[in-house]
């Protein structure tokens, strides 16, 4: 009896682990977001920097949360991104006031953040992690603090809600007029399409048709095209 007993509590206990892993939320980020971003990506560091008691509260549940191998492809991409997000924003409000994050060196190889029993830079984040994941639409979700930046969505991402989201997202910052000049007469757009040229490249395409995907205005055999002059001034 009593090892029955025993073994429906060790069945119960794993269970619940699972459960509380799977039940892992961005609740206390989303509302960080909401209140210091606003709807046209332009982040209140400041503002940030006065509720970093909860801002410090994530990155704890960050670290004790970390993706299982019972999670769905769509929650672990949502945390991914979320924590690359949560990360630049302590990596700026840690050196404020800048005017750019390339006034901190080696903002993007920096490992600055611990999660679980390892260390992490946001290139990890991004290279060795994001990345992987084969999806290109991630560039337009994950964000470098700088105006050329795909805008920082003022609200966090959820696995139930993340392909949606990144289709929003891809859509938006293609279609952008400040960051894609894309018409009859002039094609000029995000160096993003050139420094992760081979990750646009998916189905047999390349970038032109991965643009085409979501454009208002489709490219054709334009005489006129390049890359816009990317600003890496802080987007505050």
């Amino acid at each position: 009896m009593k090892k029955l007993f025993l073994l429906l509590f060790i069945t119960a206990f794993t269970f619940s682990g699972k459960a509380q892993q799977q039940l892992m939320n961005h609740q206390v980020w989303d509302g960080l977001l909401q209140k210091h971003v606003s709807a046209d990506g332009k982040v209140n560091y400041m503002g940030f920097m006065k509720d970093s008691a909860l801002l410090y509260e994530y990155f704890l549940q960050l670290s004790e949360n970390m993706p299982q191998e019972n999670w769905s492809k769509n929650d672990k991409l949502a945390y991914w991104i979320n924590t690359y997000n949560a990360y630049t924003i302590k990596l700026i409000i840690d050196n404020y006031p800048i005017k750019s994050i390339k006034d901190i060196k080696d903002p993007w190889d920096k490992q600055f953040f611990k999660i679980g029993d390892e260390w992490y830079s946001l290139n990890q984040v991004e290279h060795k992690i994001l990345r992987k994941f084969g999806d290109p639409r991630i560039h337009f979700a994950i964000n470098c603090a700088s105006f050329s930046c795909p805008l920082l969505l003022n609200k966090a991402y959820t696995g139930s809600m993340i392909q949606e989201t990144l289709e929003k997202q891809a859509y938006d910052f293609i279609n952008d007029p400040i960051r894609n000049t894309i018409t009859a007469d002039e094609v000029s757009v995000s160096k993003i399409f050139s420094w992760f040229k081979k990750d646009f490249k998916v189905d047999g395409g390349d970038v032109k048709d991965y643009i085409n995907r979501f454009a208002k205005i489709k490219i054709k055999d334009q005489p006129k095209k390049g890359y816009k002059k990317y600003d890496w001034s802080l987007n505050e």
